[in-house]
């Protein structure tokens, strides 16, 4: 029952009981009868009920927190000592905060010369390529299996550059490089067939 509910049945039963006892004496009963009703007895009923009502507005808080979505929070892990790499297909845990896309950028760029590739020639071309492909994105995935920054296919590929393909833009790149290299000569290369062929 709630507090107004309450409060109207109140009055209606102290309106009752003053117009029977005013009809019945001729004098003014509305002392009489408030004195009547137990002071004690109110106070708790009163008490319950905002206790009921600050239950039920609980209730509702509760249910909204409930229904709200979750925010997702990623959590690195640091493998131990023993585990070494990975060998149930998984991926590994993550042992370092992966770079932003800029990072990667600026690791592609410095591997450029090691490659013979022109910085000022071959890096715009390189950066369409794989933003295309993968957003410069270290976990990037497709439907087809291609996996990393390069989107080798599978990208099991890479781990001839290194154990931590999975999670190591550097070693991704490095292997990409080597790809572009010796399938299309130059970044610039494989980014025209991208164009034409909506794969390199």
């Amino acid at each position: 029952m709630t507090v107004a509910t309450a409060a109207s049945v109140l009055v209606i039963a102290v309106g009752v009981v003053v117009e029977i006892k005013w009809s019945e004496s001729g004098t003014n009963p509305a002392g009489a009868a408030l004195a009547s009703i137990s002071t004690s007895h109110s106070a708790a009923l009163l008490e319950q009920q905002r206790q009921e009502m600050i239950m039920v507005d609980s209730a509702s808080k509760s249910v909204d927190m409930i229904g709200a979505p979750a925010v997702a929070q990623i959590q690195v892990q640091k493998p131990s000592s023993s585990s070494g790499s990975s060998g149930s297909g998984g991926s590994p845990p993550i042992s370092f905060t992966p770079p932003d896309p800029g990072s990667a950028q600026a690791i592609a760029e410095q591997m450029l010369p090691s490659f013979g590739f022109s910085v000022s020639g071959q890096f715009g071309c390189l950066v369409d390529l794989w933003n295309r492909e993968s957003g410069w994105r270290y976990n990037a995935e497709n439907a087809s299996g291609a996996y990393g920054i390069p989107q080798a296919l599978p990208g099991s590929k890479m781990a001839s550059s290194g154990a931590d393909w999975q999670t190591n833009p550097a070693t991704q790149i490095n292997w990409g490089l080597g790809y572009i290299k010796s399938t299309y000569s130059t970044p610039c290369g494989a980014w025209d067939h991208e164009e034409a062929d909506g794969w390199y």
